[in-house]
């Protein structure tokens, strides 16, 4: 269902709430019109119980989040709320949105390798519900082991909770199998078996879903006005946070890999490389990951090396190694190719230097995880926003600057929260 057309004009003391359940808890964000974040809480799964697959568990993680947030403001200029969950977590429910067993999430594989044929024989080979995660494997486990009224995403049942309306949007959808191009669940999803009446309705993020329900206004202090809009994959959420918001906007994830996400005109899809697209605000979030990252530093040096050896390294110059580095053979983007040898020779004997060719040979594919993504079709890459534990070091950001070619952006915040707060922003002034 498309959003409204026509901007419409905010109060500049209006409010967003933005609710992130990631893989370990829940947080809350409560930001400003412009930006400024005002409240905000979390709270983690495990105070509330081991079992981390339980929905219950789910919601008293953003319970206690919200009413940690909301304890010390004033919430009555809230006007709208989105939800991101977990891509590809998903439950069965009844008619009254109650979990008739635990949540497979989205790392849980799908074992059942007839499941995973019927996927592949009939999904088109850009369709992100290829592999033993999808979501459209993990509907499929449901509709045969339950007589579910509808299966849905984590976010949607953290919504619908909310308001009472049990909807999806495209970015969670995307695993199950929704086509976000054509706006709709394609036929050959019936052919996998599965019944397309247990799928949700599809909305865009940020799209008005429902007014919160009065119960749920009453339990943590909003307006009874407040809007439920769609939301977004925890990923996605993340993204927006940075303040990417343009057509060539990038930002990299420098944690033990190297992940990729930018913003396009139009969509990017590469099943080889793993390259998909999400629809969200406007535009397509296409991406990829790399098998490189900080578990090849992590290999060789200690963080507290890295640091002290960093500070020796000129970022200035070239080292000429040109290193390819991978803890292991095998790489996903933007090179696709099972069996991949790492590029680690010759080493030399200064560890300083060694460090130094790494910290160039990553920079050197991400600026080719860019270029890929360009000739895909995508735009010129304006500008990268870094986040994770490497963007916290200035000598490898500025070999990254000049390595990639661009400006290399502060992060406007890194909280996929507070990315969820500036979708119901969005939502609301759409």
């Amino acid at each position: 269902m498309p959003r409204n057309t026509g901007k419409l004009s905010m109060p500049n003391d209006a409010a967003y709430l933005g609710i992130d359940l990631g893989t370990s808890g829940a947080r809350a964000i409560v930001m400003r019109h412009d930006g400024k974040v005002i409240a905000e809480g979390q709270s983690a799964m495990a105070d509330h119980g081991a079992n981390h697959r339980d929905p219950k568990i789910w919601w008293a993680a953003v319970e206690t989040a919200l009413h940690r947030a909301l304890a010390d403001i004033d919430g009555s200029n809230i006007i709208a709320l989105c939800v991101d969950g977990t891509s590809g977590t998903m439950i069965p429910i009844d008619g009254d949105g109650t979990p008739l067993a635990e949540g497979r999430m989205y790392n849980d594989p799908c074992e059942d390798t007839a499941i995973l044929a019927k996927i592949s024989e009939h999904a088109p080979q850009t369709s992100a519900a290829h592999g033993p995660t999808s979501g459209l494997a993990k509907a499929l486990i449901f509709q045969e082991h339950f007589s579910p009224t509808k299966i849905i995403h984590q976010a949607d049942w953290i919504a619908g909770l909310l308001c009472g309306t049990f909807s999806s949007d495209d970015n969670n959808a995307l695993k199950t199998g929704y086509d976000p191009i054509a706006g709709q669940w394609p036929d050959w999803i019936a052919k996998t078996g599965l019944d397309l009446t247990l799928l949700p309705q599809v909305r865009e993020p940020g799209a008005t879903v429902a007014t919160i329900l009065p119960a749920m206004a009453k339990q943590f202090g909003l307006p009874k006005s407040v809007k439920i809009l769609a939301g977004t994959t925890d990923g996605c959420a993340s993204f927006l946070a940075t303040g990417a918001d343009k057509p060539g906007d990038g930002v990299t994830a420098l944690g033990t890999t190297l992940t990729i996400k930018f913003l396009s005109n139009k969509p990017l899809f590469d099943p080889s490389c793993g390259v998909y697209s999400h629809h969200i605000m406007g535009m397509w979030l296409a991406g990829g990951a790399s098998n490189t990252g900080g578990n090849v530093l992590l290999a060789h040096f200690s963080p507290e090396d890295m640091v002290e050896l960093s500070a020796e390294i000129d970022p200035e110059s070239d080292s000429g190694l040109n290193y390819y580095p991978l803890v292991q053979p095998g790489e996903r983007f933007p090179i696709a190719d099972p069996n991949l040898a790492p590029r680690l020779s010759p080493r030399p004997e200064n560890s300083v230097d060694f460090l130094k060719g790494l910290f160039e040979g990553i920079a050197d594919i991400e600026a080719l995880a860019y270029q890929k993504l360009m000739e895909l079709g995508g735009p010129k890459l304006t500008s990268v926003r870094s986040v994770g534990g490497g963007a916290q070091n200035p000598v490898w950001t500025r070999i990254r600057e000049r390595h990639v070619g661009v400006v290399m952006v502060e992060p406007a915040n890194t909280q996929a929260a507070y990315g969820a707060a500036c979708l119901a922003r969005f939502g609301m002034s759409t």
